[in-house]
């Protein structure tokens, strides 16, 4: 299964995420959000995503720029979702899922980290690849 991993990270914490991920699927598309390249991703079967919650619950700049150009096109896929956050319970990551699904595609999961990511977390987003 074609994979592609994209994920934008401020602090690291995210990036581990990301490199978690990649060692268990070293075949998979793997690029940052700022340079990804959306047709690659597309033609992926399994899309997954990684961003920090930044401000008040948001995407990182360019993953949010990343998204917004490819939500239009995602009717269909699969996408797991990946990031970390500081405080709260990581409420950006669900509200991401729920514009994957308006967006018509199959939401695989969402892994998450508060902070930099411990054993399970690393875990799990290495699950979003079952």
């Amino acid at each position: 299964m074609k994979t592609a991993i994209v994920y934008s990270s401020t602090t690291g914490n995210t990036e581990q995420l990301a490199n978690a991920i990649k060692e268990a699927a070293p075949d998979a598309y793997f690029s940052t959000a700022d340079v990804a390249d959306p047709s690659e991703v597309l033609s992926a079967e399994l899309i997954l995503l990684g961003s920090p919650a930044m401000g008040a619950e948001q995407l990182e700049d360019s993953m949010e720029e990343f998204f917004s150009g490819i939500e239009g096109q995602i009717s269909g896929k699969t996408i797991g979702l990946f990031g970390s956050y500081d405080w709260g319970d990581g409420q950006m990551l669900s509200d991401w899922g729920e514009r994957v699904k308006v967006a018509g595609a199959k939401l695989k999961g969402i892994a998450k980290a508060q902070l930099a990511p411990d054993s399970q977390a690393l875990e799990d987003a290495k699950a979003l690849l079952n």
